[in-house]
């Protein structure tokens, strides 16, 4: 077992004619929350659902675990979800289902454990992050801010290696915003694995472990927090720093 958990090697992903990423290396160890920041259409997004799958990637590697690989056409990709959690800035939760369905259903369905264990663990999970109250409740009576905790209650159900969240309060009132980053401070603190995608820079000099700067499709630059944004080196990241924290 090694140190790195997720290495992304020389990675390309293209849309038509346009290249988002353009040979992208990054790798994360075990317990390190690294935190993507970069212009909208650097690449953080495409990045978050190439390690997640979501999308093929047109050129290189990226490896779980040292033997899992998530690029390759043979590769089962319901074990890569099942390792890898990702949370959006939608929270895609099904209406039509309570918030307790909408977490034990993975589980049941993926996972074939029984509904009694399913739901014990549901119910541990949501009491975990405030939302055992709202069990019985369907997602339109949630608020922005409970229904993303709600996502990333879902995505923990699976008993993830990684978490993904791709800037998941990007779509809330500001008044919301606190507690979901509450919530994953509360991972961070118990040693999960996060790469985050985010605009709240006060949140990412906080939480990470390590700062990555996107541009263009590759990592820029990367280091510590009080590294990146106390003294960037690359005249890009100190452009896009000016800008957003003013």
């Amino acid at each position: 077992m090694t140190d790195t958990l997720i290495d992304i090697s020389g990675v390309w992903k293209a849309f038509d004619d346009h290249s988002v990423l353009r040979g992208l290396d990054l790798s994360v160890d075990r317990h390190e929350a690294v935190v993507l920041i970069g212009a909208s259409g650097s690449g953080k997004s495409t990045l978050l659902r190439c390690v997640n799958g979501l999308e093929n990637v047109d050129a290189g590697h990226i490896t779980l675990d040292g033997n899992l690989d998530v690029t390759g056409f043979k590769t089962d990709m319901d074990v890569v979800r099942r390792r890898i959690g990702i949370v959006f800035q939608s929270y895609n939760l099904f209406p039509h289902m309570t918030v307790l369905d909408n977490v034990t259903l993975s589980p049941r369905k993926v996972l074939k454990r029984s509904a009694a264990e399913c739901r014990d663990q549901a119910m541990t999970l949501l009491q975990r992050f405030g939302l055992a109250a709202k069990a019985s409740d369907y997602p339109d009576r949630l608020s922005g801010g409970q229904a993303q905790r709600v996502a990333i209650v879902r995505a923990l159900a699976m008993e993830p290696e990684l978490m993904l969240f791709d800037e998941i309060t990007s779509a809330l009132d500001p008044l919301l915003v606190g507690e979901v980053l509450d919530a994953v401070r509360e991972l961070k603190e118990g040693g999960l694995t996060l790469i985050m995608a985010t605009h709240e820079m006060g949140f990412a000099r906080e939480v990470a472990d390590r700062v990555c700067f996107l541009d263009a499709g590759v990592v820029l630059e990367q280091g510590t927090p009080a590294a990146v944004f106390g003294s960037p080196q690359e005249e890009k990241t100190k452009e896009f720093l000016a800008r957003i924290l003013k």
